[in-house]
């Protein structure tokens, strides 16, 4: 029996993915509109660091429309500032924090316990932990926000979750279970993956790190940037359309969807199978038992001229996600005359913007102030300790 057949038998994995987390949005869309049997019929979702995010949305059964506006929410904001992530405003954890406490309804962990699985990295082990089951709403947030602390990037104190450490699950778990057969993993960097974009690379190297396999090419070091470094919303935007084309070339290479769409955008005709034989762009997958066609195109965003005819609901979504501020003081900030002059005042206003985001972050540190020095201070007696053991080691050696 194919792992796509009784309902239940398959799992959803989202990958980390930064700010490109809306290829998971278009990747999602794509299964919600053709197959939808493989949303409603998986097991459990999984996710780590933005791709939990995903999939806290879906079990949500949210629009897409939704997903769009909050995961685009963070990059229209970062684009805003004149110096980016480098601007003291920067709080990416305080910021998804809010939005989780405004949009998570109150039985959230009813929804998401044994549904919902989140990959985190434990403190400082650096092991990795995977949880699916959540007693309160508090405990959901709190997962997210630990899954999503990437060291150094969102701050020096990992957050905590029952009464323990944990930061990036993507630093220990990129993928979670994606060497199980019945796991469709989904990724935007080229790979070994069951969806993710098609390399164009000739490079046959891998890199196996973080249970999750990355080809060694320029696109995937780009990738890797882009994913830190806030893209505009237009490129955002273009990697989420791209994810619902590899969604759609994996359900069409599967025999999922009933006509072949791909073939039509790029104005081709489907090859002819040999005589007597059978198509010889086939394949019998062994871990599936599905019928492979390999023969299926890949299709960049850019080989789709009129993207709302394939899914207009998504288009609708992206637009209205991605719509500026229409405000004249907005509009002003956002054109080139306006940020010419904000840059020209930086020297002057920076200052004031540090001193005033720097106090409101301690205003907000404040109720965790206890818990985090008491953390500092046993980090820095373990330090101590093994100093004093590794030179004690060194002495005693020298003597002997």
């Amino acid at each position: 029996m194919s792992r796509f057949e009784e309902e239940g038998s398959w799992n959803l994995s989202f990958s980390g993915a930064g700010f490109l987390g809306l290829y998971h949005v278009g990747v999602t869309h794509c299964l919600r509109e053709r197959a939808p049997r493989l949303l409603r019929g998986a097991r459990r979702v999984y996710g780590s660091s933005s791709g939990s995010l995903n999939a806290l949305c879906l079990i949500m059964d949210k629009p897409s429309v939704f997903s769009c506006s909050h995961l685009l929410s963070l990059a229209n904001k970062v684009n805003q500032l004149s110096l980016g992530i480098f601007h003291p405003a920067f709080d990416p954890i305080e910021h998804i924090k809010q939005e989780l406490q405004d949009f998570l309804p109150p039985d959230i962990h009813i929804l998401a316990s044994q549904r919902l699985g989140i990959s985190l990295t434990r403190w400082p082990d650096g092991s990795n932990f995977i949880v699916t089951d959540f007693a309160n709403r508090d405990e959901v947030i709190q997962a997210l926000v630990c899954s999503l602390y990437f060291p150094f990037y969102c701050g020096m104190i990992p957050p905590q979750f029952r009464g323990e450490r944990y930061f990036d699950g993507a630093l220990s778990n990129n993928l979670p279970f994606a060497d199980c057969p019945s796991t469709i993993t989904v990724s935007p960097f080229p790979g070994t993956v069951d969806i993710c974009p098609q390399s164009t690379s000739a490079s046959m190297f891998e890199l196996n790190a973080f249970n999750s396999s990355f080809q060694i090419s320029t696109m995937n070091f780009f990738l890797a940037f882009t994913c830190l470094v806030a893209p505009s919303s237009e490129v955002v935007v273009q990697y989420c359309k791209q994810g619902y084309l590899d969604a759609l070339r994996f359900l069409e290479r599967r025999g999922l969807t009933k006509e072949p769409v791909l073939w039509t955008l790029v104005s081709k005709e489907p090859p002819a199978p040999a005589d007597g034989t059978q198509d010889t762009g086939y394949d019998r997958d062994q871990k599936s038992g599905l019928l492979l066609n390999w023969a299926v195109p890949n299709v960049l965003v850019k080989d789709v001229p009129n993207f709302e005819q394939l899914s207009p609901e998504l288009e609708a979504a992206l637009k209205e996600a991605s719509m500026r501020d229409p405000r004249p003081w907005a509009r002003f900030c956002q054109s080139r005359p306006g940020r010419v002059l904000t840059y020209l005042l930086l020297p002057y206003t920076l200052p004031f913007e540090y001193a005033y985001y720097r106090s409101r972050r301690l205003a907000v540190w404040l109720p965790d102030v206890p818990a985090d020095m008491w953390w500092m201070q046993g980090m820095l007696r373990s330090l101590a300790l093994w100093v004093y053991s590794r030179t004690k080691d060194q002495l005693l050696g020298l003597v002997r």
